[in-house]
């Protein structure tokens, strides 16, 4: 079993790949077109109609972005997406997301926007034979903004091996 990066992500065959891995530099994922179509049916499904994310003309008029932006709630669940972008984990036999200690959203995502995540991975506990809690610090950016969109602290349960 393999332990190194493939060209296109950053693997991790093994638990003692994580632990090896603590405090190295970020893996940075694909970036993603987060569009005014993409935000108005994550405004449908979520109920979620506020003007600033799904009215054009107002937001154009009257926000002080000059145009739509996108829910925070849309850009950061879009996480396992930028993670599967450029992280694999092909040796764990569970992966199980734990929640998140911090989410910041600092800067606001402009429809058509070109958006992606950067990974640094802060902490991986043994928790139990092949078995790790992980923390990432996650800084989601969208292309030509002046600083990120989103900080947040996620935390990922790793399995490898049998049940």
């Amino acid at each position: 079993m393999t332990c190194e990066p493939t060209p296109s992500s950053r693997q991790f065959g093994c638990l003692q790949s994580l632990i090896d891995f603590v405090g190295r530099p970020p893996i940075v994922s694909e970036a993603l077109l987060v569009d005014q179509d993409m935000i108005d049916r994550f405004a449908l499904v979520t109920r979620d109609s506020q003007w600033i994310h799904v009215d054009r003309e107002r937001a154009a008029a009257e926000s002080p972005y000059g145009d739509t932006i996108a829910h925070g709630f849309l850009v950061l669940s879009l996480l396992t997406h930028w993670q599967a972008s450029c992280i694999a984990f092909p040796g764990a036999s569970m992966l199980l997301n734990y929640g998140f200690d911090k989410v910041r959203f600092t800067a606001p995502v402009r429809s058509g926007s070109r958006v992606f995540a950067k990974f640094s991975l802060a902490q991986a506990i043994e928790t139990g034979p092949g078995e790790a809690r992980c923390t990432w610090k996650v800084a989601i950016e969208a292309e030509g903004a002046p600083r990120p969109s989103v900080h947040a602290d996620w935390l990922i349960m790793a399995r490898y091996g049998g049940a």
